[in-house]
């Protein structure tokens, strides 16, 4: 089996699509993506297509490990995103080739279901105390929400209190039985942090996320043992390099996304590098269909594997949302907030191709917002 050809489809509302395929007929499908930057993104991937067309799919690792390393500039955001989205779509030859989901050829399943949690609140947490109500009702039984907006390197009182506010709020609504994931987006400084996390703690949070910059990383292990809650990062770590020195920080929760850490091949390593450090996965995945069927495939597989992240109803999905590219919505139905175990082969989903490319004739040109502060500076998003 030789590979024939590679396109790439943008579709609403921030995606980035590609089909792979083969001689034999059989096709694979990934989601290499960049939010805000899909075209950079989507002519990397061509450009790994000179290496990939006329080899044989199943050799993953092999190409895994020429794409990641070929080139004497290496790693970054695009490149490793074009990259992953290649690993998926070989990753679903392979499954369909074989005729068994992709976690059946990762060694089995682990677990028999998948416990998934639900967005809350927008980049601008309002209504986060009804959202919850509503996810709650719809079966989820935990919920991720963004602390703030903007905030200050060092901001007032009351913009600490509306965060604690904010948290109450969704924790009132669900209980004790349920649990809330806070975001500081990499909005808090890391003084920020260090005020704001200590005044978390009687609220439990399951975890806060990226409660540092990338940039900063050198600062976890202060924030780790200066509050008792468990801390998330790394859905802007793109290989277990980037992971190697994180996870010795004492962290809680490592995020890898299989659209932009090397796809399933890397998720792989870094999960069994973060279970020699004690630390639980919890896959990124704001993103399409695609990225969500990897993820899941991996979830099944992984042994140290908490709660995976899904897009449906987001609040980036404007046009377009998860169900829309798919010809069979279930493996996506969500039963008490878990997913069940995907059976299909290789990815266990069919793509609609034909509303794909339908989609693909208008495509997108999603940018992420640019936040000022009140005196005209940039701000974090």
């Amino acid at each position: 089996m030789k590979i024939t050809g590679l396109e790439t489809f943008l579709v609403a509302p921030r995606w980035l699509f590609l089909r792979i395929a083969t001689d034999e007929g059989i096709t694979g499908w990934g989601e290499p993506i960049v939010e805000g930057r899909a075209d950079t993104v989507r002519a990397a991937v061509g450009e790994l297509a000179d290496y990939l067309i006329g080899t044989d799919p199943l050799r993953i690792e092999d190409h895994w490990q020429v794409l990641t390393k070929g080139g004497f500039y290496r790693g970054g955001p695009v490149l490793s995103s074009a990259v992953s989205g290649i690993d998926q779509a070989l990753w679903d030859i392979a499954g369909k080739t074989y005729g068994v989901p992709v976690h059946q050829l990762l060694g089995g399943h682990v677990r028999d279901r998948v416990r998934v949690y639900a967005w809350v609140g927008g980049d601008t947490p309002s209504r986060t105390a009804e959202h919850a109500r509503e996810q709650m009702a719809a079966g989820f039984t935990a919920v991720k929400m963004n602390g703030s907006a903007r905030m200050g390197p060092i901001d007032t009182p009351a913009s600490t209190q509306a965060v604690l506010d904010r948290v109450a709020a969704v924790r009132e609504v669900l209980g004790d039985g349920r649990d809330i994931a806070v975001d500081f987006h990499g909005r808090m400084s890391t003084a920020m942090s260090r005020r704001l996390l200590p005044l978390l703690e009687p609220l439990q949070p399951m975890f806060v996320e990226e409660p540092v910059l990338p940039e900063h990383a050198r600062d976890l292990r202060q924030l780790v043992e200066s509050t008792s809650v468990p801390l998330a990062v790394g859905e802007r770590l793109y290989s277990r390099w980037d992971f190697r020195d994180v996870l010795a920080t004492g962290i809680a929760v490592a995020q890898p996304d299989v659209s932009h850490a090397g796809g399933i091949s890397e998720l792989r390593r870094i999960a069994s590098l973060a279970e020699v450090h004690d630390v639980s996965i919890a896959p990124h995945c704001p993103l399409g269909p695609i990225s969500l069927a990897a993820s899941l495939q991996l979830a099944f597989a992984i042994p140290n594997f908490l709660i995976q992240e899904q897009s449906l109803g987001i609040h980036y999905n404007r046009g377009s949302d998860l169900l829309d590219y798919l010809l069979d919505p279930t493996p996506f139905r969500f039963t008490d907030g878990y997913a069940h175990r995907p059976l299909g082969p290789g990815l266990g989903i069919d793509i609609d191709e034909d509303a794909v490319r339908r989609a693909a004739e208008h495509g997108h040109s999603w940018r992420n917002p640019v936040w000022r502060h009140a005196d005209g500076a940039f701000a974090e998003w």
